[in-house]
């Protein structure tokens, strides 16, 4: 095939009817096409020569020229497309290295296969032209609701046209036991928008939390205006659902709003999530209030938070313990998910029976090593005394207010905790001793004489097996595994090392030992505390 004047413009015309069909750019296409002439006039002319190929945008005469590129004379590689300086002033007056010289050369008669190369090419470009069309249209598209059309399902997911891509549906991504036939209609949440070698992949997703958050969007003005905030969900896909919002004009009522009239709005949402029930919540930001919440309907007694674990205790009247938890857990999982916090349920006579072990414990831990009878260490247990070092080192005035308790008897008291910790610090150093401490590590302050022995125990015996430590692995710590908070035991956790004072101590060790530079330290303390200050100026 010769590029003739007689299909000259059927090149532009092919363009055009390609472009309009992928809706893309025609100029990619005849891009394409000047690539594939152009590797087709190579097969012809040597694949060392650079030819060139440029298509008039008008008229469709297509140009076919060979590039040469002038270079200094040690360079000289491809004698096809480079010339030496001297070469080059046969065609120039003043050659310079980089310069170029374009001749046109005669255009190529196209074989069979070099046609059928030259189309493979433009379907590439035109494939690719098509995969960055469909990228930059979804892309920002991403946590969207979109309405689709089941075209097919392959092992489970389901492919749906939505509009000019395809999008898919894992087989976890469809509630329940959702089946779709093909031409079905069907609105799904885009998850995710990624760009992969085989195009632009679009994942769908039904069970998404993001999913029952826009469906309310659309069905309650008062979230899309912004009067009423969404401010956590949790869904057991198909089953059941938690949501909590909060309102920003006192006049409204936003559990009522989410509601609707006799359920009208809530109730669309729920016939589009295959009749998943749904328990719309007052968002509060007080931790305990919000659970109280989540757990309805059942009722809570207490809520004990510990915020430094990411734990909560809940503790309910007995006949309330299966409603609190649910059938298979549910209650008591999403009110987790929506709280963001790990959650136990006691009943009320669970914790009266863990609360008088502890008691017992504390009372025995003071008749043991202060030589107290029982009644007198179930009153500093009763007083809040939990440790021999708050007996040891409190203020005398806290001890005094205990009945039967007079001076003579606080310095008693205070003295034996005392001599007690004093040999136990000393029993704690032999043994470090023993287990070959370094005395970098028994010099180094904060930490006591039970500390440096747990470290010992663990094979850290100097200062500089002690800073390469993470502050995780001294003070304990949470970590997320599948979706499960599982908890990391620190070696000094025991002894209530919080994080920051272990990160502090593993800081200090490193500076001491000329790892860390405290001028360096100190200037990005620095940049973090105006960080801070600009974060809440911005803020107010």
């Amino acid at each position: 095939m010769a590029i003739t004047s007689a299909n000259q413009l059927e090149l532009l015309q092919t363009a055009e009817a390609v472009a309009r069909e992928k809706m893309i750019d025609p100029g990619l296409v005849v891009e394409a096409m000047e690539e594939s002439l152009a590797r087709a006039a190579k097969s012809r002319y040597g694949a060392e020569m650079d030819i060139r190929v440029s298509i008039d945008r008008k008229t469709g005469k297509a140009t076919f020229t060979r590039v040469r590129t002038v270079v200094a004379d040690e360079e000289l590689e491809n004698y096809q497309a480079e010339l030496t300086v001297a070469q080059a002033k046969q065609y120039l007056d003043d050659p310079k290295v980089g310069d170029t010289i374009v001749d046109e050369v005669p255009p190529v008669e196209m074989g069979r296969i070099a046609a059928q190369s030259a189309k493979q090419v433009i379907l590439q470009k035109v494939r690719e032209a098509e995969r960055d069309r469909q990228y930059e249209e979804f892309k920002d598209r991403a946590g969207t609701i979109i309405n689709g059309v089941v075209k097919r399902e392959e092992y489970g997911n389901v492919i749906v046209d939505i509009g000019r891509g395809e999008g898919i549906l894992r087989r976890n991504e469809k509630i329940g036991r959702e089946s779709y036939r093909p031409n079905d209609r069907i609105r799904c949440f885009i998850k995710d928008v990624r760009r992969e070698a085989r195009g632009p992949q679009i994942f769908l997703s039904r069970t998404a939390p993001e999913f029952m958050a826009e469906l309310f969007k659309m069905e309650v003005p008062e979230i899309y205006d912004g009067i009423i905030e969404i401010k956590a969900v949790a869904r057991d896909p198909g089953s059941r659902a938690k949501i909590g919002v909060i309102s920003y004009d006192n006049s409204i009522d936003p559990v009522g709003a989410c509601v609707g009239m006799r359920g009208s709005r809530v109730q669309a949402v729920v016939n589009e999530l295959q009749g998943e029930k749904i328990d719309i919540i007052p968002w509060n930001e007080d931790q305990a209030t919000f659970l109280v919440n989540a757990l309805q309907p059942a009722e809570v007694s207490k809520v004990v938070i510990d915020e430094e674990a990411g734990k909560i205790e809940v503790v309910v009247p007995d006949e309330q313990l299966s409603l609190a938890i649910g059938r298979r857990g549910q209650n008591v999982r999403l009110a987790s998910q929506l709280t963001g916090l790990d959650i136990d349920i006691l009943t009320e006579e669970e914790e009266s029976q863990r609360r008088q072990a502890e008691f017992e414990e504390r009372t025995k831990l003071f008749m043991d090593t202060l030589d107290l009878d029982e009644f007198f260490a179930q009153l500093l247990v009763s007083e809040g005394f939990t440790s021999l070092e708050e007996v040891a080192y409190v203020d005398p005035e806290e001890l005094l207010v205990i009945d039967g308790v007079d001076e003579s008897t606080a310095e008693e008291l205070q003295a034996r905790a005392r001599d007690h910790l004093d040999e136990m610090n000393r029993k704690a150093l032999e043994r470090s001793r023993e287990l070959g401490v370094e005395d970098s590590l028994v010099e180094f302050e904060g930490l006591t004489p039970q500390m440096i022995e747990a470290l010992a125990e663990d094979g850290i015996k100097t200062l500089d097996d002690f800073a390469t430590c993470a502050d995780w692995e001294l003070a304990g710590g949470w970590t997320t595994v599948n979706g499960e908070r599982v908890k990391d035991e620190g070696l000094l956790e025991k002894f209530d090392v919080s994080l920051d004072e272990a990160q502090n101590m593993v800081m200090t060790a490193r500076v001491q030992l000329g790892w860390v530079d405290p001028a360096e330290l100190e200037a990005e303390e620095a940049d973090e505390l105006g960080e801070d200050d600009e974060t809440e100026e911005a803020g107010a």
